[in-house]
């Protein structure tokens, strides 16, 4: 239900692969995930995205009322992608929803399609969202509006996430991947330690 792409330039690509379920991720998806972010250190540029209309629903219910909604696996698997030396991008082919927030927020950037839409429900759920994502959200999109989102449950359409800088673009579902390719272009012709000095001179700015 993970499918992964390693092409030549240094270009991974993986896609969550379970449509049929709105890409809700279970725990073994979620280890995969940490496991191939844990070992793409020599990626030159990294593109997670997915199947269907929608990027993820976050937790698998059946998974997340045995505890998958409280694990340590999300934390794991966003710290992971935050600390790739390359260009991450989160090609989202539709609405983000609940965790699965986290592995975007770690992305280096966000490129959306125009239907998508963007919550995180764990005022409603009665827990707290995992440790690192209200931080992120708030270095994107500030304190206030990350409340809106985390505090005041409330959904945000594409438009919004861009205005607000959660998103950086909005591409067609049929450019998505292409686009997201564009993007990382210049980093994988780039010399790795370019790619890597520039991403650190932004992360210490």
């Amino acid at each position: 239900m993970i499918d992964l792409i390693k092409e030549p330039s240094g270009l991974w690509i993986v896609t969550l692969n379970r449509p049929g379920k709105a890409n809700s991720l279970t725990l073994a998806m979620l280890t995969e995930l940490a496991e191939i972010a844990e070992a793409a250190q020599d990626a030159r540029a990294f593109i997670i995205t997915g199947q269907g209309k929608v990027f993820s629903a976050g937790a698998d219910l059946d998974e997340a009322r045995a505890g998958l909604a409280t694990s340590d696996i999300w934390e794991r698997l966003s710290s992971a992608i935050a600390a790739l030396p390359g260009l991450s991008i989160a090609a989202l082919n539709g609405t983000l929803a609940g965790g699965a927030m986290g592995m975007a927020l770690a992305c280096d950037l966000r490129i959306a399609v125009p239907e998508a839409k963007f919550f995180y429900p764990v005022m409603k759920l009665g827990f707290l969202p995992q440790p690192s994502d209200p931080a992120r959200m708030a270095a994107l999109i500030g304190p206030a509006r990350s409340k809106l989102i985390l505090m005041g449950g409330q959904k945000i359409i594409a438009d919004q996430a861009l205005a607000f800088g959660l998103v950086d673009r909005l591409v067609s579902r049929d450019d998505l991947l292409s686009e997201a390719r564009a993007i990382a272009a210049d980093t994988l012709a780039a010399k790795p330690e370019i790619a890597t000095g520039i991403k650190a001179l932004c992360s210490n700015s």
